[in-house]
């Protein structure tokens, strides 16, 4: 009820399509232990091919770190994601990544969040693998992970949740 109040959504189920282009990973094949013992939550990693980040849900921006290679986003059924491109590119101080979107703004799937200079990541960072993962599994009564090859950002199915 209280969520009806604030015109959000309460949706059951939701679908997460991918936010970039490129090759789907195991999260447990990301070089980070961070991400590959998932201790920030499940999800999925994509090694891109293309430079743009976009909305993998329609939702809000709750988080966009300072240096432009994360941002969280709260779906509108309540699932939160975190988008973290590349591993130790929070080194590169935002040096290769352009912003399109702030905390507190709306989005609609497929809607561009990030530009990222991937050769310079290529370069400067561990691996341009961008893990995408769930923040609050804990709400989640179903993830069904459902992607595997490539991925096209927008399009792919990468998760189908059931909120409990």
């Amino acid at each position: 009820m209280f969520k009806k109040w604030f015109g959000k959504k309460q949706s059951e189920e939701e679908t997460i399509v991918a936010p970039l282009s490129g090759t789907v990973v195991p999260l447990e094949d990301v070089p980070d232990p961070v991400f590959a013992q998932k201790m920030m939550g499940d999800g999925i990693a994509i090694d891109p091919t293309d430079g743009d980040v976009v909305a993998p849900v329609d939702g809000e921006v709750i988080q966009l770190f300072p240096t432009k290679h994360a941002v969280g986003l709260r779906s509108e059924a309540g699932v939160e994601l975190l988008i973290h491109v590349g591993i130790d590119t929070v080194a590169m101080n935002g040096e290769g990544f352009t912003a399109h979107v702030q905390a507190g703004d709306r989005v609609k799937r497929g809607e561009r969040l990030l530009s990222v200079d991937f050769s310079l990541v290529r370069e400067k960072a561990k691996s341009a693998i961008t893990p995408i993962i769930i923040t609050n599994g804990d709400a989640l009564a179903t993830l069904e992970k459902k992607a595997e090859g490539s991925a096209t950002k927008g399009e792919t199915v990468l998760f189908h949740v059931k909120m409990k």
